[in-house]
């Protein structure tokens, strides 16, 4: 039984080690779901390039106007291309059959992924796409390898390509700096994605910025009732705080003869 156990002790941690080498450093985003400029730029960025093949389907158009403080008829003209009404379900008008067809699987619904797979996932993952030829749509992903999703975002974001570049040397979670000028001190990396210059419409900032927003709306959708229940959370931590007192009050009030 031992040698067994040791065994199988000898397999898993090997196949456990070569995950791990496999995972991406994924960088940390700052999401604020209660950024309402954030959440109505995530939700336009999420209906101009991804409605048109992923839907939020658990999510009705009528309830993120509301939550995200849109008037329903800048919801409906400009949110809304699918001919749906403004109380429909946020659905898409390609059909699974066709989707199968052009994709090899239908591209699937994005109401919960960043429960799913995270917020800091969704941020690296949507910010990694590079052209590679060999891919059947000419680009593949540094997250998620032969992704099979086209760049869709390759028009804010520009043409990035895998190279090397200057990197800044990081030892233990922190950047270094020449001490004596305050210089970052970097070091040639390969396997780095890099942006041709001038062949996006928005700056690496501005297209970081986009793609935070767009994360925020889906974290967003994935649990819209979290504002809310912060919300009702404050006012019961209220009212806890106030029951202590006067049951501390009425505690003393019962034992004062006993004591």
């Amino acid at each position: 039984m031992k040698k067994l156990f040791a065994v199988l002790i000898l397999t898993v941690l090997p196949a456990v080690s070569f995950a791990n080498t496999l995972e991406p450093e994924l960088e940390k985003v700052e999401i604020d779901v209660a950024d309402k400029a954030a959440l109505q730029d995530g939700a336009r960025t999420f209906a101009n390039y991804c409605m048109g093949c992923h839907s939020t389907k658990f999510q009705r158009y009528e309830r993120v106007a509301k939550d995200l403080d849109i008037p329903a008829d800048i919801m409906q003209s400009h949110l809304i291309f699918t001919g749906a009404k403004i109380g429909d379900h946020m659905e898409i008008g390609m059909r699974p059959a066709d989707a199968k067809t052009w994709f090899g699987a239908a591209p699937p619904d994005l109401t919960l992924v960043a429960r799913v797979r995270g917020t800091d996932w969704l941020y690296g993952y949507l910010r990694s796409f590079y052209e590679d030829p060999a891919r059947p749509w000419g680009v593949n992903n540094k997250v998620f390898p032969n992704v099979g999703m086209p760049n869709v975002l390759v028009g804010l974001q520009g043409r990035q390509v895998v190279g090397c570049k200057q990197v800044q040397i990081v030892e233990g979670g922190k950047k270094q700096f020449d001490p004596l000028t305050g210089t970052a001190l970097t070091h040639e990396a390969c396997d780095q994605l890099t942006v041709l210059p001038n062949t996006g419409s928005l700056t690496p900032e501005q297209f970081d910025e986009k793609v935070k927003n767009l994360v925020t709306f889906l974290a967003y959708s994935a649990n819209p009732v979290k504002l809310e229940h912060q919300r009702i959370g404050t006012y019961v931590l209220l009212y806890l705080a106030f029951f202590f007192v006067f049951a501390y009050l009425l505690k003393r009030e019962y034992w004062k003869d006993v004591h």
